[in-house]
């Protein structure tokens, strides 16, 4: 492969100084001359119609400047993609925790008083709160209008809660059920999980003297908040500028507007800017977390365990509304990847995301794959047991190749399958004889990276300074340390040397924002092909004061050099009448022929007498491409194990009859250092990828197969197969038991 100077270093974070001194600005640090606070009130009910409504008290309250209810903006809808999502409940709620009022005052103390004098008045209504319960005929409709939102991707005959349906698949699974000598059936289920970033929701809205309406906020997608906002209240793009703001962690959950129209609404009335911050409460109550999900699978095979057909049924739990998800389709995409990279010659996936009277789902890293990949390989470990197979062997028999199309009926991507098993294999010592007690599990999954726009600029200028500007806003994963040293590549200088600063959206164009593991192959090039174009410039105007030709220079440190003649001109003297500017933006609008294959392996203990599940060592295996950043790197593929053993272990936002249960962190438990395991990574280095250093994608790539592999590793170690996640020492104990 090429040796890189820059690239494939270790490198510090270039925020990293900023965050760890308190320097750096995030939303809720923002105050503004004459700043009013927000709080809203919220539902006490999972369905129920709003019969009247009295604020009076609540407007008598010394300083309080504002109250608005679903009167004062009513039909007002908004959403990432699909528009149901309304500023303030209007003649009903549709869950425990949706805004009903907002009022703006001096401080938030203040508001939250006068929340606490609004009176309504509810006629509650029958409620549902599972999707399999929701879908059945008799069951409350809960967007009777639902036909008429904007952004819904397929016309409907009529209302219903089951709005969203896709299939993916190919063949014909008639045919490969009727040829088939075997069919396994299964089901699984996995929970509701929150994103848990420290940072909740935040906002400012102020309408300046001129009329435009001016946002700060923590979101990963600045463009397209812009884009909502300006749909929903009817503005023009230009009335709207969104500020950068630090983001104090997102793991997709920071894509949608929240509560800035409510924000927005009230500067309106009271002329002042206004600060919207979530409490953790709540984030747990009224977010969006990760969707649960119900998939049932049947496989059709060979004896000798020769795929030949496969189904999957998924049911998704949207909760009570469907605009958080960002994606055209208004689903998860990542379920399509239920029927794994095996070789079905035959195979359907049927998605349907369906309407409750819960709080709303969203998108979280790897949104779909992660429920499908628990169910997927989890049924392969199933059908292994059945068949008298090890479960290695099993996979082996009928993992895809590189370049093979897949078996959801998308065509084949550049990954390393076959590699990336065997360096799991060999970096975990799956093989190597194990005491009693102990298990381990597989998984096999794969990830693509995202299409989408980005740009960026990079600026010589007479100070000496190199700026580069981008329209991303940093989420937490490193992206402006990554673009740095391309950047830096690219002009074969040090990464110290440049500064990033991001752009408001005034100043950049469109950018599709952070997600679907998009930046490096999309933001990646940009700027690159930026740094190309301003070292052109800078070259173009030396050989003119050199005279002497372009090809004939090259940029080194701080000098523009002669190669092989000892000439050379400070660079600062080419710009000190007009900076050297280059500018490139990046458009990747058709599906990435690139992709990683991922294998993880659990090892754990059982204690049989109590169920107690203790993880002991833990092996990542990803096919790479130039790895950019190392530090980086790793850390996104350790975040993502961290997430994903939160996932499989003990994460879970409870709701009970449409109520959460989980209302803080005392309750909703995360992974701490001491329930870590020894952490090992397996990379298999390829020569391809995308953009011009053939880099591959790593942020949502290590968070897929945890649940699974662990899932695996319990059953490999006492018996038990847990279908339904998280895999507890509660749910070990009682299968134990009986």
């Amino acid at each position: 492969m090429t040796t890189h100077q820059v690239l494939g270093n270790p490198s510090p974070r270039v925020d990293g100084y900023a965050k760890v001194t308190g320097k750096a600005g995030y939303t809720t640090d923002k105050s503004l001359p004459g700043m009013l606070w927000s709080k809203c009130l919220r539902s006490p009910y999972p369905h129920a119609r709003i019969i009247s409504i009295d604020v009076s008290k609540a407007i008598a309250l010394p300083g309080v400047h504002a109250v608005l209810t679903g009167e004062d903006v009513k039909g007002v809808l908004y959403g990432r993609r699909m528009r149901d999502v309304p500023v303030l409940a209007y003649e009903k709620v549709r869950f425990v925790g949706e805004r009903v009022a907002a009022v703006a005052a001096m401080d938030p103390e203040i508001a939250q008083r006068a929340v606490d004098l609004i009176d309504v008045e509810y006629e509650v209504l029958p409620a549902v709160f599972e999707p399999i319960e929701a879908l059945q005929p008799e069951a409350p409709i809960i967007h009777e209008n639902i036909q008429q939102y904007a952004g819904l991707p397929k016309p409907l005959d009529r209302p219903t809660n089951g709005f969203v349906k896709d299939v993916w698949g190919r063949g014909s699974i008639e045919i490969g059920f009727q040829e088939s000598e075997v069919i396994i059936e299964g089901t699984y289920s996995t929970q509701r999980t929150h994103q848990a970033y420290l940072e909740p929701h935040a906002g400012i809205v102020w309408i300046d003297e001129e009329g435009r309406v001016q946002v700060w906020a923590p979101n990963k997608a600045p463009h397209r908040l812009k884009l909502n906002l300006a749909d929903a209240i009817g503005l023009e793009l230009e009335k709207i500028v969104v500020h950068h703001s630090t983001i104090g962690a997102d793991f997709g959950g920071k894509g949608s507007p929240m509560d800035i129209p409510v924000a927005y609404f009230l500067a309106k009335k009271t002329g002042r800017p206004v600060k919207t911050v979530l409490t953790y409460a709540e984030e747990f109550s009224a977010a969006n977390p990760r969707h649960p999900s119900i998939i049932w699978m049947r496989t059709g095979m060979k004896k000798d365990g020769t795929f030949l057909a496969h189904e999957a049924k998924i049911l998704f739990n949207s909760g009570a509304y469907g605009g958080y998800k960002p994606v055209p389709g208004v689903n998860l995409p990542g379920a399509a990847h239920a029927a794994g990279m095996y070789r079905f010659p035959h195979s359907r996936i049927e998605a349907t995301i369906v309407y409750t009277n819960s709080i709303p789902g969203g998108f979280f890293r790897g949104p779909g794959a992660v429920q499908a990949t628990f169910a997927m390989e989890s049924h392969m470990d199933v059908i292994a047991s059945k068949l008298g197979i090890e479960p290695l062997e099993l996979r082996r028999k009928n993992l895809v190749e590189k370049l093979e199309d897949l078996p959801n009926g998308f065509p084949g991507i550049s990954m390393e399958p076959e590699q990336t098993l065997d360096a799991a294999i060999n970096a975990s010592g799956y093989l190597n004889p194990k005491p009693n007690g102990i298990g381990r599990g597989i998984a096999v999954c794969f990830k693509d990276q995202g299409e989408g726009v980005s740009s960026s600029a990079v600026t010589f200028n007479a100070d000496g300074s190199i700026i580069l500007n981008t329209s991303v806003f940093e989420q937490g994963t490193g992206t402006y340390t990554a673009l740095s040293q391309i950047v830096a590549e690219a002009l074969g200088i040090d990464a110290k040397l440049i500064t990033v600063i991001p752009w408001d959206t005034d100043d950049g164009p469109f950018d599709s924002g952070v997600g679907a593991s998009r930046v490096t192959r999309v933001s990646g090039p940009s700027a690159y092909e930026a740094a190309k174009l301003a070292l052109s410039e800078l070259l173009n105007r030396a050989a003119v004061e050199m005279e002497c030709k372009f090809e004939e220079l090259q940029l080194d440190g701080t000098f523009i050099s002669r190669i092989g003649h000892s000439d050379q001109i400070a660079w600062t003297k080419l710009v000190d009448s007009s900076p050297a500017v280059g500018r490139f933006t990046n458009e990747e609008h058709e599906r990435s022929p690139i992709g990683s294959a991922m294998v993880q392996i659990a090892e754990v203990a059982i204690d049989k007498e109590t169920g107690r599940i203790t993880l002991l060592k833990l092996t990542s295996a990803h096919d790479v491409g130039v790895v950019i950043n190392p530090t980086g790197h790793q850390g996104q593929i350790n975040g993502g194990v961290a997430q994903g053993l939160g996932q499989a272990m003990m994460e879970e936002l409870i709701v009970d009859q449409g109520y959460v249960q989980t209302l803080s962190f005392a309750d909703y438990k995360l992974p701490a250092i001491t329930d870590m395991p020894q952490l090992v990574t397996a990379l298999v280095t390829t020569d391809e990828g995308s953009g011009p250093y053939k880099t591959k994608g790593i942020g949502e790539y290590s968070i897929e197969g945890i649940a699974a592999a662990v899932a695996n590793a319990v059953q490999d170690a006492c018996g038990v197969r847990i279908s339904d996640a998280p895999v507890t020492a509660e749910k070990i104990y009682q299968k134990l038991s009986h």
